[in-house]
């Protein structure tokens, strides 16, 4: 085989993810997993009725549309007008994806060359990384400091270069839960335009926000055209292994995705594509009681990580909740994280993991909340023997 590694070394540093390291150790240990984001419900039964139907009845069993189904697609651009006020035309401006996930990979390999520059909120997703690192491209991360984990608007010009192609946003924010303000993203706006930049937005969160509200950059002046909005169905309608994902965007950036997209899944997920249509339609009570529940699920561990001795940041948005083992005499995320499930039975995911800057999250360990309400009271139970 030679001397050369067998990996990509695009790739070295990016073997397994933390989140099968964690979900293994919750399972060996018999843990509360509070690691991974995914609820430990599903989401409505009409719209698991509607996925059944739709096998049942062979609509989507055989390759669906390239660009996803067109009641889908039309789902999704009514979606865009009725939260947002986006108008975008289904047939040339909406891509349907395997989740986010594969989205945000087309995205990036669509858009970037060797050499690119991409300019990204630090803590990262961990896909993020691995995208830009498969395009060739090179990461600059914008770092979000504790305790209020806002961007620093003038250091993110200072990190625009020649070889700068564009800014990947995530709001709201995994893991840190910031929701970018109206004023925070008219400034990235005008840097966007300024200095001729594309935008890839990460919107996976936009109907779990709990204080503010979400705002589409690609509504700002001069975005759309230059905007690559994503979202999905898995984190607001809790499905998420169906991996229905979806860009909008202007028709030639939607062309330009599509044709990565292609080569990577073709299609997916068929028959889950005409349940997520029907989703998209439910009415507003829905979308405003899953909220008004996840905001209480937050408080009720937020309250209890409090107690525990940790430092919280009370999440503005997203699944989940960052805290500081400082107060507790811990320093290493890491090493609290691997022992954690044998200390209490719980599981966390170690923040510096989403970090380049080891040290602005050494400290941080984020806990996901999107479970039962006695399994967070469980958990932090559990949580307080520390």
């Amino acid at each position: 085989m030679g001397t050369r590694p067998l990996l990509n070394r695009r790739l070295e540093g990016l073997g397994t993810t933390i989140f099968a390291e964690m979900s293994a150790l919750a399972t060996a240990t018999g843990s509360i997993n509070l690691g991974q984001g995914f609820p430990d419900t599903d989401g409505p039964a009409e719209i698991a009725r509607a996925a059944a139907d739709a096998v049942l009845t062979g609509r989507g069993n055989q390759y669906p549309p390239g660009p996803g189904i067109p009641e889908l697609r039309t789902a999704i651009a009514e979606h865009q007008q009725r939260f947002h006020g986006l108008g975008y035309d289904p047939d040339t401006e909406v891509l349907v994806t395997a989740g986010a996930t594969e989205a945000i990979a087309a995205a990036l390999l669509a858009l970037l060359e060797p050499g690119d520059e991409v300019i990204a909120l630090e803590p990262f997703y961990d896909s993020y990384a691995a995208c830009i690192a498969m395009a060739g491209a090179r990461r600059v991360p914008l770092t979000l400091r504790a305790p209020s984990f806002r961007p620093d608007l003038d250091e993110l010009r200072a990190l625009i270069t020649p070889r700068t192609r564009l800014i990947l946003l995530n709001t709201p924010h995994n893991p840190t839960g910031t929701v970018l303000t109206p004023e925070e993203l008219a400034a990235v706006a005008a840097l966007a335009v300024e200095h001729d930049l594309l935008v890839v937005a990460d919107e996976v969160y936009e109907h779990l926000v709990f204080e503010g509200a979400h705002h589409p950059i690609a509504a700002l002046p001069g975005m759309r055209e230059r905007t690559v909005s994503i979202s999905s169905a898995g984190k607001t309608f809790s499905f998420t292994g169906w991996k229905v994902g979806w860009v909008t965007a202007s028709a030639p950036l939607v062309a330009a995705v599509r044709t990565a997209k292609q080569y990577l899944t073709y299609v997916s997920a068929g028959p889950f594509q005409y349940a997520v249509a029907q989703a998209l339609r439910l009415p507003d009570e829905y979308f405003a009681g899953f909220r008004a529940d996840l905001r209480r699920k937050r408080d009720l561990l937020a309250d209890g990580l409090a107690a525990a001795g940790f430092r919280v940041f009370r999440p503005e948005g997203t699944y989940f909740i960052t805290t500081d083992i400082t107060p507790l005499g811990e320093k290493d995320g890491m090493e609290f994280c691997r022992a954690l499930p044998a200390r209490c039975g719980v599981v966390a995911i170690p923040n510096v993991v989403f970090y380049d800057d080891a040290e602005a999250g050494r400290s941080l360990v984020r806990f996901a909340f999107c479970k039962q309400d006695a399994v967070l009271q469980e958990a932090v139970e559990r949580l307080g023997r520390l």
